[in-house]
């Protein structure tokens, strides 16, 4: 629970003051000073939002949540449409258990709560995907509660702003209750937009702009000359390396093959061009000889992807076709092959045995 000593406080002032000033504008948001109880924004734009943003860039998330809201309007919408298609909609973001959580949360609500997210941070807590900071982000965001919450950015700004000196993993409580502390009880949504701002535009990990800080005179990390040295760094886990194959067979008529990866492991239920079981545990076969089918297959040359907990060289191999093999899958037209379910990875692939068929045409 707030203090009235917390809600008006210098800080919470200016920062909501530099809000006002310096907000972002961004497809889910409402903009600043519209933040009455009849001016919050949807909670299904705040949630669809938080969702996307996980793990992803603010910029690239824009593009997709506009595809999203165009396509699936609601909450019912989205609740109704069929879970392939979003994985089609949702490919090219990444972390794929996502939109598979997406799909069944839209599904809950709109079954249990006649489509309209819990104003209750609990019964938040206990839909598909929703943990501790998307459940805070909705509660303060959508329905103006006066909760803390807490971000990367945010850890980020808290960190400086007290100079911390343990690193953020040991650290997290200690930063949601100094967060706490500066939630006002009006406007507790922008205050949580406020500081996630600050810290993506002023309070950046690296060169940040302190001249232009609204929080400047009360940092700890600034006054001390060093902000960049917060937050305390540990060190980084050695990030293991595994191999892989693709395999794209082509035919005259341009059809590629595609087949699903299994509904759990590594981008479950999502659409592939054939290849090997890599995992963040082993390697997959690189060969040949694990081809879907035997043929006059071709090396196209290697793509490598940055999964969070390993490293993934893919060798990619092609090869062409007189007509359909007869193998598990489906083909799809090479005008349409990137409209499927293709993680970034498998776009990649794609992309480079094309271009070596066409250069060697």
């Amino acid at each position: 629970m707030n203090t009235p000593s917390a809600s008006n406080s210098k800080a919470t002032r200016k920062i909501i003051d530099w809000y006002d000033a310096n907000a972002r504008v961004l497809p889910w948001r409402v903009a600043p000073n519209n933040s009455q109880p009849h001016f919050l924004p949807d909670p299904y734009f705040v949630w669809l939002s938080e969702i996307m943003l996980q793990q992803t860039q603010v910029v690239t998330v824009q593009a997709y949540f506009r595809k999203f809201i165009s396509e699936w309007p609601t909450i019912k919408d989205l609740a109704r449409a069929e879970l392939e298609e979003v994985l089609k909609a949702w490919a090219g973001l990444g972390y794929y258990s996502r939109a598979r959580n997406l799909k069944k949360c839209a599904q809950i609500v709109c079954e249990e709560y006649q489509g309209q997210f819990p104003d209750d941070i609990a019964l938040l807590k206990k839909l598909p995907g929703i943990g501790e900071y998307t459940s805070a982000a909705l509660s303060a965001i959508a329905f103006g509660r006066p909760v803390a919450v807490v971000d990367g950015n945010v850890e980020r700004v808290m960190t400086r702003i007290h100079a911390i000196s343990t690193p953020v993993s040991d650290s997290k409580r200690q930063i949601r209750e100094l967060t706490s502390r500066l939630v006002p009880v009006e406007r507790p949504g922008d205050f949580a937009q406020a500081v996630m701002d600050l810290g993506a535009t002023i309070c950046t990990p690296k060169n940040p702009s302190c001249d232009r800080c609204p929080w400047q005179m009360i940092c700890q990390a600034h006054l001390q000359f060093d902000p960049v040295n917060f937050p305390v760094k540990i060190a980084k886990k050695i990030i293991p390396k595994r191999n892989g194959a693709a395999f794209v067979a082509i035919t005259q008529r341009g059809e590629i093959l595609l087949r699903k990866r299994a509904d759990k492991g590594m981008l479950a239920g999502m659409s592939e061009v054939p290849s090997t079981g890599w995992s963040s545990r082993q390697d997959g076969e690189t060969g040949i000889e694990a081809a879907p089918f035997s043929g006059k297959w071709l090396t196209a040359g290697q793509v490598t992807h940055q999964f969070t907990h390993f490293h993934l060289a893919m060798k990619v191999y092609y090869c062409l076709l007189n007509d359909r093999a007869k193998v598990d899958g489906w083909w799809v037209t090479a005008e349409n092959v990137m409209d499927e379910a293709l993680p970034n990875l498998m776009k990649t692939a794609l992309t480079l045995a094309l271009e070596k068929i066409k250069d060697s045409k």
